[in-house]
Parts: C-alpha cells; sequence; structure tokens
C-alpha cells in the first residue's frame, strides 16, 4: 500500500473505479471510499464544526456517491470526492441558514424604524421582499451574493466555485448589494 497521495493510490482508485463501474458491486466502491473517508471526514469537519455531524455527512456523501460515480467524467477521484464533499457541507449550510435566516439587516442595511411591537411583521415583509429583490437580480450577481450572503463564503471561495475572477466576484457582489438596497427601498413604500 502507497503512502497518502502518492501514485500508486490514483492507480489503485482507477483499479476500483473501473471495477465497480463494471459490475456495481458496493463493496468496491466501500473499499474506493474507504480509502479516503479520513480526507473527508476532514473536510466535512472544516465546513461542519461538529464531529457527529461530519461523521452523519461522511455517511450520506457515500450514498450520493452510489448516484454520481456513474453519470460524471471523473479524472482523478480523490480530487473528485473532495468537491463533492465540499459541495454537500455547503448546502447543508445553505439549508439551515435559510430555515434561520442570517440578518438581512446588516446585509442591505435598511433601517428598522418601525414600533417593536411590529417588528416581527416588518422582518417578515422584509424578508419576502428580499426573496423577490433577490429574484430580480442578473444571474451572476444572484450567484455571487447568494454565495457570500447565505453561505458565508469569502471572495476567493466564490472565485473558485464560480469560476469568475476575483475582480468580478468584487463587482457583482457590491453591484449585487446596491441593486438589492435599491429594490428593497423601492419595496419598502409598499404595505
Amino acid at each position: 500500500m502507497g503512502g497518502f497521495g502518492t501514485p500508486k493510490k490514483n492507480i489503485d482508485d482507477e483499479v476500483l473505479l473501473r471495477r465497480y463501474r463494471d459490475n456495481g458491486d458496493l463493496a468496491v466502491l466501500g473499499e474506493l471510499y474507504e480509502a479516503h473517508a479520513e480526507m473527508v471526514y476532514y473536510v466535512c469537519m472544516r465546513y461542519l464544526k461538529d464531529s457527529e455531524r461530519s461523521k452523519d455527512a461522511v455517511m450520506q456523501i457515500f450514498e450520493e456517491l452510489i448516484h454520481k460515480v456513474n453519470k460524471q467524467e471523473i479524472q482523478r477521484f480523490g480530487s473528485w470526492l473532495y468537491v463533492l464533499s465540499r459541495n454537500h457541507c455547503l448546502m447543508q449550510l445553505r439549508a439551515e441558514k435559510n430555515r434561520h435566516h442570517v440578518s438581512i439587516d446588516e446585509f442591505v442595511e435598511f433601517p428598522l424604524a418601525v414600533h417593536p411591537e411590529d417588528e416581527a411583521g416588518e422582518k417578515e415583509r422584509q424578508l419576502t421582499a428580499l426573496e423577490r429583490c433577490m429574484d430580480q437580480l442578473p444571474e451572476k450577481q444572484k450567484r455571487s451574493v447568494d454565495l457570500f450572503f447565505l453561505n458565508e463564503k469569502c471572495y476567493k471561495e466564490i472565485a473558485e466555485l464560480t469560476g469568475y475572477s476575483l475582480k468580478e466576484v468584487k463587482s457583482y457582489i457590491q453591484n449585487g448589494k446596491r441593486n438589492l438596497k435599491l429594490c428593497m427601498e423601492a419595496n419598502h413604500g409598499k404595505g
């Protein structure tokens, strides 16, 4: 068995991947996954910051693997699995954020000029308006703002995830924020 990251490992990956694609034997896929499970766990820990949730994610990612391995072109299994794991965690975080709603005030910076008893209803209206306004953004702005705002990604990570340049990402976020603010202000007048 070669050490971690040695060329031998990549050859083993290719052999196991081909064998699994040929016969669909889950034990083979399990063996292939096992060789990378530690890396998957650490990726999950980095994003989820919780060991139990990361262990659950390792299991969920294996289930995802069963469906995705045959549908995608995989050059280097380790790299492909890394991206799959990262995306799985990002989707999980995003789903949670959507449930809890991040503080939109500091993002769009609109004032809550209302009585405290109206605050809950006002917040609800603002969130609805924000979702409507998000849908009106151009696709690239929407995607950048979405990653920045809901997933708390930094510019560099957004550039990596989207393939946009760093300069483009900054521009999309700034323009997206401005457009959202204008849209929110326009909506604010509408009771």
